[in-house]
């Protein structure tokens, strides 16, 4: 049946839900200079000027009149259409009543409940744009909020970065808040919920702003986010500005986002063509194959930084803290990193940064964004090339701030790096055993293995996921298995450590060894005989790590494993004994690698990642200084390693890039400074 296209101020569809008419209008979108509260930012003053992608401040004028929800969509009259949602009423607790938002709905999924509110009705339906919304939200004023510069009390629910579902940082059920619709006041055009409660899908792709004035936008042509606005609760004040901007991929759903619709046309706007702008990383990259040719004597590099970001910067990417790298060698022979960029690593804010090191060049570009679904914790990195030439990039994707709640994502490149596939879920639930480690190879048996941390603190271990189809579907072996208790010569469901390096011996058993959960006094060391389904434990024969701290495995090409790690905490390093050339022992502190050719079970070769020259100045992470010389090297950072086709090991901190060969490696150390 056609039903007549509603003339009223409101009207109320044949669902129950009800839509006020919005007339057309002129506004100023965006924020500038926004002199933020400590209230409103939770103290992080670097909110304090707002984001930086609600720039430039536009015109948008919207053109025509239409019709939006006054509440969001419940979980009544979602049911009423898609009725097996009913399945995830309650999960995690929330949303639970029928008259409460609708969560655990992706993009796609809220844009096929207009589709058939559209055909039900006979009238057309759709989600808001980007621009609608914060129309609709502003109401006519030009303050953080349609309250003003303060949000009263009544809109704060949970305000904080929270970790729920996660049990060992959260609250627990005490982080569960109800998500009933109309339960504050209304804008001055009737419209509630625009602050908090949940996020709201909107229609566009997200990309940035343009400065000159427009019309009715509807966002840009493709992407790889779609916008929310609004946000939500358990979140920061800040982030539920009107101005606010906030994007999500389009097939995640959880807890903190739902949806509004519109009754109306949609706009005839073109969209606008995706960004003109190309990252550095993704220009003019040479597709042919190269390779230098391999150093036949001991070679050491000095090491050269890969992370150049402007002091100062505060969004896109972030100068006060760079940290979690991946590196891999491309085909092409480039070198190419990713890492995370932020200020806080809880924040929202937390991004992914890439930059390239092109073949026969000795300077890294300058980085520039990478991978990042805006304002979620896009916590952390892994990068790995398959022998085909197929570059994978894995992270982990937050519900929205800290690395509890995160999703797995995987994504690949078959240029070189210039371009990269959507990106997809290998586990889409926010959970922990979701956060990727730097430790990702090809098994013997075909298989790809990838280590993932089991928790969020320093100790509780690393869980691994397997894929044995080269990347299409993943599953975790020591799924379900109770919380091990890592003691030496007992058997648990994973690895002892966070953080851990995992490698396959020759026999095809696993071996890795962590950060955390110390044994004896020392590293932990961890085998698996059953493809990682249970794993052994014993203390290592190396000092324990603690924070700003990774160690890295890697079999290398000439066939013993190579160690990296450091001879204890960043802060307080302790000393380590190795044996120079004059056949004495020596302390040393800082980076060190060392070799095994038995299988991990005797490691010999030790030497410190440094060239045993004069004590110098080098910074590490966050530009740090530490010095570099012949009784120290640098005291931490997230180790990431690869060795390349011409045998060069590149090993990367959380600031310096590492290049030497196996040749250098099983050098002994000198006992005198090197000129």
């Amino acid at each position: 049946m056609q039903h007549q296209k509603p003339k009223d101020q409101t009207f109320t569809n044949t669902i129950g839900m009800q839509f006020v008419r919005i007339e057309p209008g002129t506004f100023m979108m965006g924020s500038a200079n926004a002199n933020l509260s400590d209230e409103l930012t939770g103290g992080r003053t670097h909110l304090s000027d707002g984001d930086w992608d609600e720039q430039p401040i536009h015109q948008v004028t919207i053109s025509t009149p239409f019709y939006i929800g006054i509440l969001q969509v419940t979980n009544t009259q979602y049911e009423e259409l898609i009725p097996e949602h009913r399945e995830l009423r309650g999960n995690l607790g929330f949303s639970k009543d029928d008259d409460e938002a609708v969560v655990f709905v992706d993009w796609h999924e809220a844009t096929h409940f207009c589709d058939l509110l559209t055909e039900k009705e006979g009238v057309p339906y759709r989600l808001p744009t980007e621009a609608e919304w914060e129309y609709v939200c502003r109401a006519g004023t030009t303050t953080h909020f349609h309250t003003g510069d303060t949000l009263p009390d009544v809109f704060h629910k949970n305000i904080c970065e929270s970790w729920y579902p996660d049990a060992g940082r959260s609250r627990g059920e005490d982080e569960v808040v109800p998500l009933h619709v109309g339960k504050t006041p209304p804008n001055a055009w009737g419209v509630y919920d625009m602050h908090g409660n949940i996020e709201e899908w909107c229609q566009d792709w997200y990309g940035p702003y343009e400065p000159q004035p427009q019309i009715d936008p509807v966002g840009r042509e493709s992407g790889l986010y779609r916008v929310t606005r609004g946000g939500s609760h358990s979140t920061l004040l800040c982030y539920l500005r009107s101005a606010n901007r906030m994007g999500a991929v389009p097939v995640d759903k959880h807890w903190y986002i739902g949806f509004r619709v519109v009754c109306g046309e949609p706009p005839k706007t073109s969209s606008l063509l995706p960004s003109p702008e190309v990252a550095l990383w993704a220009r003019n990259v040479k597709q042919d194959a190269a390779s230098a040719s391999a150093p036949e004597t001991s070679y050491f590099a000095e090491p050269i930084p890969f992370v150049r970001i402007p002091a100062g910067s505060n969004g896109p990417l972030f100068s006060a803290h760079n940290h979690v790298p991946g590196i891999v060698e491309c085909p092409n022979g480039d070198m190419f990193a990713a890492w995370y960029s932020c200020v806080t690593e809880r924040g929202r804010e937390l991004t992914v940064a890439a930059s390239r090191l092109r073949f026969g060049e000795s300077e890294w570009d300058p980085a520039e964004p990478f991978w990042g679904a805006p304002d979620r914790n896009n916590h952390a990195t892994c990068l790995w090339c398959n022998e085909n030439g197929r570059i994978y990039h894995f992270n982990g994707l937050s519900a929205a701030a800290t690395w509890g709640p995160l999703a797995l994502v995987i994504r690949h490149s078959d240029d070189n790096g210039a371009t990269w596939s959507k990106p997809r879920f290998i586990s889409p639930e926010h959970r922990l055993r979701h956060m990727p480690i730097a430790s990702v190879f090809r098994r013997q048996d075909g298989s790809i293995l990838l280590a993932c941390d089991a928790v969020s603190g320093g100790n509780g271990g690393t869980a691994i996921w397997i894929s044995s189809d080269d990347g299409e579907t993943w599953y975790d072996p020591g799924a379900g298995q109770p919380i091990p208790e890592f003691v030496s010569g007992k058997t648990g469901g994973w690895i002892a450590g966070i953080h851990a390096a995992v490698v396959e011996l020759s026999d095809g058993r696993l071996m890795a060894f962590g950060r955390g959960d110390t044994i004896e006094g020392r590293m932990p060391k961890s085998i698996s005989s059953d493809g990682g389904k249970t794993w052994h434990y014993s203390p290592s024969p190396f000092p324990p790590i603690s924070g700003g701290q990774r160690c890295v495995l890697l079999r290398l090409k000439e066939g013993p494993i190579f160690l990296a790690s450091f001879t204890g905490s960043r802060k307080t390093p302790e000393s380590m004994p190795i044996i120079d050339d004059s056949g004495n022992e020596r302390a040393v502190t800082g980076l060190f690698s060392a070799l095994s050719y038995d299988e991990g079970e005797t490691w010999s070769h030790l030497r410190l990642i440094s060239d045993d020259g004069p004590d110098r100045e080098v910074e590490t992470m966050d530009g740090r200084p530490f010095i570099m010389g012949l009784n120290s090297a640098e005291p931490g950072g997230y180790l990431a390693v690869c060795q390349g086709r011409n045998g060069i090991i590149h090993l990367i901190s959380s600031k310096q890039h590492y290049r030497f060969n196996y040749a250098w490696l099983q050098e002994t150390p000198s006992a005198n400074v090197r000129k």
